[in-house]
């Protein structure tokens, strides 16, 4: 990597291996049997758990649950205003990827045999976004799935904890040369480099998204930047442990 002004402060005045001002706010839609807002800088998700006493018709009989997400943008939620999917009558194939992503991950630390014949939906709207509202999403989503199993297992309606793990997930970069920690919207379309890293707390994969935007890179730069996404992913645990303590 090359050295430059970048290894300095950011436009934010972060470190190249700073995550954003983060704050996670438990049950901030007091409907939903698990929330968290979460805030990443200008990122702003709310993400809410609705427990459903059904599967899909495919699972059923199964005696397992099964955890799905939905994504969505407020039409506000950037500078300029986004039509909702609703009024153009379908969903993009952005806001399709990214909700199966985020299905994909939570499922990923979830024993389904735990939950019984019973369906998990994570809501997630981005409020505010200014980049990493899928990673933002996974994060927040882990605290809102946490408390509505802790929820059900009060009730006595579960026998287990069904999560095996916590996941998260942070965006990192290669900006001007640089390997940068949790792009926000100007680093990420500047970027040279560009991943989604999804982890557990144990450390193990759930998900890679990288694409080389202009470049291709070498196995070397791959690995500066998983250990810096490491480096942001310990605080994200740290950050959910926290609110699930308190709550």
């Amino acid at each position: 990597m090359t050295a430059g002004p970048t290894r300095g402060k950011r436009r934010d005045d972060r470190g190249p291996e700073e995550l954003r001002p983060l704050e996670i706010i438990p049950g901030a839609a007091p409907y939903a049997e698990g929330s968290a807002l979460i805030k990443l800088g200008q990122t702003h998700v709310l993400c809410a758990a609705t427990v459903e006493a059904k599967v899909p018709r495919w699972m059923l009989g199964k005696g397992r649950g099964w955890v799905t997400a939905e994504y969505s943008m407020l039409p506000r939620a950037t500078k300029e205003r986004t039509p909702r999917e609703a009024a153009v009558g379908k969903q993009g194939g952005r806001t399709v990827e990214i909700q199966r992503l985020i299905g994909r991950c939570l499922r990923a630390v979830t024993d389904l045999d735990a939950l019984g014949e019973r369906q998990v939906i994570l809501d997630c709207d981005v409020l505010q976004a200014d980049a990493g509202t899928r990673c933002a999403a996974i994060t927040g989503s882990y605290v809102a799935l946490a408390l509505a199993c802790r929820r059900l297992l009060s009730e006595k309606k579960i026998k287990r904890d069904p999560l095996r793990a916590a996941v998260a997930a942070v965006s990192v970069g290669v900006v001007r040369g640089v390997p940068l920690l949790d792009l926000d919207y100007s680093e990420d379309s500047a970027a040279d480099v560009d991943f989604n890293v999804v982890m557990t707390d144990a450390h193990a994969f759930v998900e890679l998204q990288g694409t080389a935007e202009r470049n291709p890179f070498t196995p070397a730069v791959l690995d500066e930047l998983l250990v810096v996404a490491s480096t942001g992913l310990d605080v994200l645990f740290a950050a959910q442990r926290d609110v699930l303590r308190q709550g």
